[in-house]
């Protein structure tokens, strides 16, 4: 892709030292990176479904810095640690794409990066602003 330029972006407190984004745009895809369910203060949510809310209020911000909204989410990975938890996450994940169906695989995995975090979602975009 000559030409194509590539662009960073980081919309959560997250530590300098991290070693990546929350999300790369390359041409018209964003490529989101695994979001957990934190608040701003570094707190992990409750149960599966907080978690799910608070990684959709901030693929939001990730969309909104990117010219974007949910409508553009075209796939969506989801990994839980309880495939029970299912049926809350939908149902939350409904509340934010209405309408909209971005493709979407679930993983049951069985462990995420901290023990009380019990799901993360990742996503690709397509943009139609230029980049």
């Amino acid at each position: 892709m000559t030409g194509t330029t590539r662009q960073e972006y980081q919309v959560t407190d997250a530590p300098a030292s991290r070693p990546y984004a929350d999300a790369v745009r390359f041409g018209d895809l964003l490529f989101v990176s695994g979001l957990v369910g934190v608040d701003d203060t570094g707190a992990i949510a409750a149960d599966a479904a907080a978690q799910t809310r608070l990684i959709m209020l901030t693929l939001g911000r990730i969309l909104e810095a990117a010219v974007a909204d949910y409508s553009d989410v075209l796939k969506l990975t989801i990994f839980v640690t309880d495939m029970a938890d299912r049926p809350a996450i939908g149902a939350v994940r409904a509340e934010f794409f209405g309408e909209t169906k971005p493709a979407s695989t679930l993983v049951e995995v069985s462990r995420l990066v901290h023990e009380d975090m019990k799901v993360e979602i990742e996503a690709v975009v397509g943009l139609k602003t230029p980049a």
